[in-house]
């Protein structure tokens, strides 16, 4: 992992509630180099937002986090505040999932761009409104001048959206987060702003970490996948790997959920049966076993660790992995 952009080593988020301390990431590696893109998948509840956040020291006030977090040879948990100031926005950029919360509601589109442009790149007023009117083009905004001088609330979710991700990308980021990029906005306008993303990806070479419940938006739009449980990795592998076999019946659980166009009208989508263990009572075993229709044996009395199938770079986390059962 040292020669990438990004690199979690063994990281821990720890968050102290009312009726214990919560772990929200449990010992998590990833990385992700330039111009590569890593989509992290799970449930909601799962930890793959807090990561995003532990990756952008935007941690809850009592949050605890541990291990490190190195980006473009930098451990940003031992960067002062100023510093990480300067970073975020600059060579670290995040798309939120809700744009009208994201960006203000009182501020135009343009004074939003124009003071990102202008925190961070030496330019003059004349020549940050030029930049942000580039933009606005560059993501697909119609009359981008005039967007200018308009409010979020005068805008549709998908162009609030592109407007959030030309705010994203107006100092030319080494590594942009989308954070559930897509949840508020409607299947069509999904996949325009999935496309972009990727389009603005390959142009700018830069690093890019997807973050998502649906196995569908990273398929064919990343290299890598990371699939979260429980705060937890439970399986990582190149994406065409991941698809060709999984190995972590969670990962098999979340593709199967996934609506199917060759099934026949008002069949009940596959559901995964249960719900998330209690992240304040951390189970001894698999965190997966209650729900897992393979659990046996020391699924309940042990937590399996990542370990690698055939390939090294395809990892997973169980005891009783899919590749086992082919044929037994």
């Amino acid at each position: 992992m040292s020669s990438a952009l990004l690199s979690v080593e063994n990281a821990v988020v720890d968050l102290p509630t009312p009726r214990g301390n919560l772990r929200a990431v449990d010992h998590v590696d990833l990385a992700v180099g330039a111009g590569r893109t890593l989509g992290i998948v799970g449930e909601s509840g799962c930890g793959k937002t807090m990561l995003s956040r532990a990756v952008l020291q935007l941690l809850p006030k009592k949050a605890k986090l541990s291990g490190r977090v190195m980006f473009d040879g930098q451990d940003l948990t031992t960067l002062s505040a100023e510093k990480l100031r300067k970073l975020r926005g600059r060579s670290l950029a995040v798309v939120f999932q809700d744009p009208m919360t994201s960006l203000n509601p009182v501020l135009t589109i343009g004074t939003q761009l124009i003071e990102t442009i202008q925190e961070h790149l030496e330019l003059d007023l004349a020549e940050a409104r030029q930049r942000s009117i580039e933009l606005l083009a560059a993501v697909g905004i119609p009359a981008p001048e005039q967007r200018l001088a308009q409010y979020p609330h005068q805008l549709s979710g998908g162009m609030r959206q592109r407007v959030a991700i030309a705010v994203a990308l107006s100092c030319e980021p080494k590594l942009l987060i989308a954070d559930e990029p897509t949840t508020a906005l409607d299947v069509t306008i999904q996949a325009q702003i999935l496309d972009l993303l990727a389009r603005e990806q390959q142009r700018r070479h830069m690093a890019m970490i997807i973050i998502t419940h649906d196995l569908g938006v990273v398929a064919g739009r990343t290299d890598e996948v990371a699939v979260m449980y429980a705060g937890r990795v439970v399986e990582r592998a190149p994406t065409p790997a991941l698809f060709k076999q999984m190995r972590m019946p969670y990962t098999e659980a979340l593709l199967a959920a996934l609506p199917k166009l060759d099934v026949a009208p008002h069949t009940p989508l596959p559901a995964i049966s249960g719900r998330p263990p209690d992240p304040t009572r951390p189970l001894k075993g698999c965190s997966f076993s209650p729900r897992c229709r393979y659990s046996a044996g020391r699924c309940a009395s042990e937590k399996p660790q990542l370990c690698s199938a055939e390939t090294p770079e395809h990892l997973y986390a169980c005891f009783h992995p899919i590749a086992a059962r082919v044929g037994a």
